[in-house]
């Protein structure tokens, strides 16, 4: 199959690590390839290997990297099998307990970062000293300081960042954002954002047990406190909902339609602004301890104003009314001549000539929606590193997103309207906000 053809072919994939790749037979290693390794190969950095990374010509994964053994083997071994299957002269995948000595190797051009949430950024300043191109998992991270860090590595050693918010990289979303920007809906007034707060389950129970032979607790802790270990914290689910990992789904959802709304308004969002509201927290008892359930208000400079809510309050409240699709992950602007709202398989408008327009995106025939196209996060990142396209989904956005659901977090914590100065990096006049904004690493994790 010619590489022409497999790219058309790749990416007409399902959703993240729902399907194998389909790859190119045959082919032999270029001088132009793109080397990878993938740090964290849990079930979501399974899903970018083997849907966003694995289906791109031009590039080979050579390398995986997990706390645990089952996980890091098993994903160089699919590799592995699968470049063997299409007869793909590939060199060997090798799979690596410690990511710096992933990092240390000199073939290894890029790395695909998809840990819990307290890796991503110590893990992305780590590999921009290494010199590898960046793909990090959404949400950005936990600490201010450190991205700051992130950013000054990036610049300092000549690599390209591409944040993993895959709804960047949809067709319909393409067409919304182009479509606020060239003023179609006017001038924009306010904005209305809803994430999911939660998954439907409960906080369990922490009783300590001896850590698997198999599992390297301490490095999957890494920079995070080292709490006593059971079998239902180290989860993909439980390292959302505890405070040492994460800020929950404010930012590990919340990411999504917040990035679709600064890549709108980048120049309008980027100055100082205020935020209060109230958030419900996990019941004492269990090991989840953060916030699922909030309603926020945000006031711009610029005079925007925006609504961020946990879908359980847009639905309580019938938030939503104006949309016809009532999907969970929505960013909806409100202009001078109407309003424009998406999500990740919708998009609507009550301007007629939009809507003509976004109705038009191949849909599903069983349920409506517009049929997921976000695999094409991996070619776009290939491309960002290669200089085909400008950046698409840069560190400054990704930075400008996360403390909206930083700036969230905080006012419900402190209970208090806070304002957010962006240019220096601070809560106006209150330390112990900020204070909320910096995570102290345990050692020998530190950057």
């Amino acid at each position: 199959m010619k590489r022409r053809t497999f790219l058309s072919n790749a990416g007409k994939g399902l959703a993240i690590g729902l399907t194998a790749p389909t790859i190119l037979s045959s082919c032999a290693k270029g001088t132009n390839d793109i080397m990878v390794g993938h740090i964290g190969v849990g079930s979501m950095g399974q899903g970018v290997l083997k849907s966003w990374l694995m289906p791109v010509a031009e590039t080979y994964q050579v390398a995986t990297c997990d706390p645990f053994q089952n996980r890091r083997d098993g994903a160089a071994k699919f590799v592995d099998q699968t470049y063997k299957e299409k007869e793909i002269k590939a060199p060997k995948c090798k799979s690596y307990l410690d990511f710096e000595e992933l990092l240390d190797r000199r073939d290894i051009d890029a790395v695909s970062i998809t840990t819990p949430d307290h890796w991503h950024v110590p893990a992305a300043i780590k590999a921009a000293r290494a010199g590898k191109h960046i793909l990090l998992a959404k949400p950005l991270g936990l600490s201010y300081p450190n991205y700051k860090i992130l950013e000054k590595e990036v610049k300092a050693n000549g690599v390209k960042f591409h944040y993993g918010t895959q709804q960047r990289a949809m067709s319909h979303m393409k067409m919304a954002v182009g479509m606020v920007q060239d003023g179609k809906i006017g001038e924009i007034e306010r904005i209305e954002v809803w994430a999911p707060g939660k998954n439907p389950v409960e906080s369990p129970q922490c009783h300590e047990v001896p850590v698997p032979d198999d599992f390297d607790y301490d490095k999957w802790s890494g920079p995070a406190p080292l709490n006593p270990y059971c079998p239902d914290r180290v989860t993909n689910n439980s390292s959302w909902f505890q405070w040492d990992y994460s800020i929950g789904f404010l930012g590990g959802w919340g990411a999504h339609p917040l990035d679709i709304m600064i890549w709108a308004l980048k120049d309008q969002m980027d100055g100082e602004y205020t935020c209060e509201g109230k958030g419900t927290f996990w019941e004492p008892g269990g090991i989840y301890n953060n916030i699922y359930s909030w309603d926020l208000n945000y006031a711009y400079k610029s005079g925007i104003k925006l609504r961020f809510m946990s879908t359980d309050i847009v639905e309580a409240k019938d938030v939503w009314h104006y949309r016809k699709a009532k999907e969970g992950n929505t960013t909806t602007f409100f202009g001078s001549k109407g309003w424009l709202s998406v999500g990740r398989h919708s998009a609507e408008s009550n301007i007629p000539e939009l809507r003509k327009k976004l109705d038009g995106f191949p849909r599903d025939a069983k349920n409506g929606r517009i049929k997921y196209d976000g695999n094409k996060t991996g070619q776009e990142f290939i491309d960002v590193i290669k200089g085909r396209i400008k950046e698409t989904n840069p560190l400054d956005e990704a930075i400008l997103s996360d403390c909206i659901s930083h700036m969230g977090n905080i006012a419900i914590r402190t209970d208090r309207k806070i304002t957010w100065d962006p240019m220096k990096g601070k809560v106006v006049d209150d330390n112990e906000a900020n204070n909320w904004f910096v995570r102290e690493m345990r050692q020998p994790y530190r950057v």
